[in-house]
C-alpha cells in the first residue's frame, strides 16, 4: 500500500514536470509565431494585410525574397517552430503516456532523460517536414505561384493544393496514420523499446505517423497564407479534434470530401 502510494506520488510529480515543460514550449512557440517568426512583421499584421484590399495591392509591390543562406535558415526555423506550436498540443497525451509507462518499466530510474529523448524524436520528424516545406516554398516562389507574403496567388496552385489535401484525407495511408495517432496506448504497448535509443526510435516512428497524418493539411498553409493566423489556428484546432474526439475519423472523411470539392471548383474556375 505504501509502495503504491509512493509510486502514485512520484508519477504525479513526473507528469506535472512534463506538463509544465510542454506548456512552456507551446507558449514560447506561439509567441515566436505571433511576433512574426523573424520576418520583420508580426503575424497579426501579416494576416491583416492578407485579408485587406490594400494589403493585396501591397503584396504585389513587395520585393520577392532573396534565397540566401540566412533567409533559408530563417524559413526552416519558422516552419519548424510553427510545426511545434501546431502539433505539440495533440502529441502531449502520447508523451504523458510515455512518462507513465517509462516510470513503471524503470521505477528507480530517472524518467526525464528518456522522455526528453522521446520528445526530441518528434522535433526531428517535424524538422524533416520543415525542410521539405521550405523546398516547396522556394519552388512556388520561383514560379511566382506564391506571393512575397507567402500566400498562393495562383488559382491553379490553390486548386491543386485543395485537391491533393482532400484526396489524401480519404486514402488508407492517411487513415492508418490517424489510427496510430488516435490510439497511443496500442502503439506504445506494442512497440515499446527499452533504453535511450529505444525511446528515440519510438519517438521517430510515432512522429512519422504524426507527420503522415497531417502533412497535406499543413500544405494548406500555402493556400491560405503561411503566416495567416486564421489558418494556423484553424489547422491546429482541426488536428487536435481529428486526433482527440471520438468521431475524429469521420471529421477526416468529411473534410476530405469538402477539400476535394473545393479543389475541383478552383481548377474549373482557373480553366
Amino acid at each position: 500500500m505504501l509502495v503504491d502510494a509512493a509510486f502514485d506520488k512520484t508519477l504525479r510529480r513526473d507528469r506535472l514536470i512534463v506538463v509544465i515543460a510542454l506548456t512552456t514550449v507551446i507558449i514560447v512557440s506561439w509567441v515566436y509565431i505571433l511576433s512574426g517568426a523573424g520576418m520583420g512583421i508580426s503575424a497579426i499584421d501579416m494576416t491583416r494585410e492578407n485579408l485587406s484590399q490594400d494589403g493585396m495591392a501591397g503584396m504585389a509591390m513587395m520585393t520577392p525574397a532573396v534565397w540566401a543562406v540566412d533567409y533559408i535558415v530563417l524559413m526552416i526555423f519558422m516552419w519548424w517552430i510553427m510545426m511545434i506550436a501546431m502539433m505539440l498540443p495533440s502529441t502531449s497525451p502520447m508523451i504523458l503516456l510515455f512518462v507513465m509507462l517509462n516510470r513503471k518499466q524503470r521505477e528507480k530510474a530517472n524518467p526525464y532523460v528518456s522522455t526528453g529523448i522521446f520528445a526530441l524524436a518528434y522535433l526531428v520528424t517535424w524538422l524533416a517536414f520543415s525542410l521539405v516545406a521550405v523546398v516547396l516554398q522556394a519552388s512556388f516562389q520561383h514560379l511566382t505561384w506564391l506571393s512575397p507574403m507567402l500566400m498562393s496567388n495562383s488559382m491553379i496552385l490553390g486548386g491543386l493544393i485543395l485537391l491533393a489535401a482532400g484526396i489524401y484525407q480519404l486514402t488508407p495511408i492517411k487513415q492508418a496514420c490517424l489510427r496510430h495517432c488516435r490510439s497511443p496506448i496500442q502503439f506504445i504497448s506494442t512497440r515499446w523499446r527499452a533504453g535511450k535509443m529505444g525511446s528515440f526510435q519510438m519517438g521517430l516512428e510515432h512522429g512519422a505517423y504524426c507527420v503522415g497524418c497531417c502533412w497535406f493539411l499543413m500544405g494548406l498553409l500555402f493556400f491560405g497564407g503561411v503566416m495567416n493566423l486564421y489558418w494556423i489556428l484553424g489547422l491546429a484546432i482541426f488536428v487536435l479534434l481529428e486526433k482527440m474526439v471520438p468521431v475524429g475519423h469521420w471529421i477526416s472523411y468529411a473534410t476530405g470530401f469538402g477539400l476535394t470539392g473545393g479543389g475541383v471548383w478552383f481548377l474549373v474556375q482557373a480553366w
